[in-house]
């Protein structure tokens, strides 16, 4: 298989806390490919979907989920009502010679079976992007994602805060963290191409320096 020059794989602390725009950030300031292994649910209006209407480079391959799953569930769940079963092994990573951008579904232990979750299918030349989002406990699920990270000798390339700002929130998870920043996602009214791509210039050179 080709290797990628550099992959990212964009996690999230829970779900809804804006994975998908962060993907499409990242995306778009390094002009790399995009790839969602698993998709569950929404697969007339997926991330995938989602993510070609933000992102403008023509540098860009969008490559097709390994699971496309039907009901919006966990995608242990979600692959028993359709009758597959899906293993990290059989995720197989595509063949490019881009930068690739990989994201996840949901946070770090979403069971994709019984055995293996999400963070099985990172590897270790990965450079994760953690999202993170303020709501109370979310200090905890950010320091647990990083503590998680950390213990499975993953490399954390950055965490981007998304939505509005809450000062003594991202001050803790920066001091015990000990994480760098990439930057912040507003609460913005909407996104668009025109967004994304300034939020992608804002973002370029701190993801250049990962």
């Amino acid at each position: 298989m080709t290797q990628s020059k550099n992959t990212y794989f964009i996690t999230g602390i829970s779900t809804e806390v804006g994975k998908t725009v962060a993907a499409a950030i990242v995306t778009q300031a390094l002009e790399a490919d995009y790839w969602k292994p698993i998709q569950a649910g929404d697969v007339e209006n997926s991330d995938t979907h989602k993510i070609k209407r933000y992102v403008t480079s023509e540098k860009t391959t969008f490559h097709d989920n390994a699971f496309t799953l039907n009901t919006p569930m966990s995608p242990h769940a979600a692959a028993a009502i359709d009758g597959v079963e899906i293993t990290a092994k059989d995720i197989i990573r595509p063949e490019t010679k881009n930068s690739l951008v990989i994201e996840g579904a949901g946070g770090l232990l979403v069971p994709i079976n019984d055995i293996e979750t999400i963070a099985d299918l990172m590897a270790q030349s990965d450079k994760i992007i953690l999202v993170s989002r303020h709501y109370l406990g979310s200090i905890n699920h950010t320091l647990m994602t990083i503590e998680l990270l950390k213990s499975r000798g993953l490399e954390i390339g950055g965490i981007i805060f998304s939505g509005d700002k809450h000062p003594t929130t991202e001050d803790i998870i920066q001091k015990m963290g000990q994480v760098p920043v990439i930057g912040r996602i507003e609460e913005e009214p909407y996104f668009d191409k025109n967004v994304i791509a300034e939020y992608a210039d804002r973002f370029r050179e701190s993801l250049k320096n990962l």
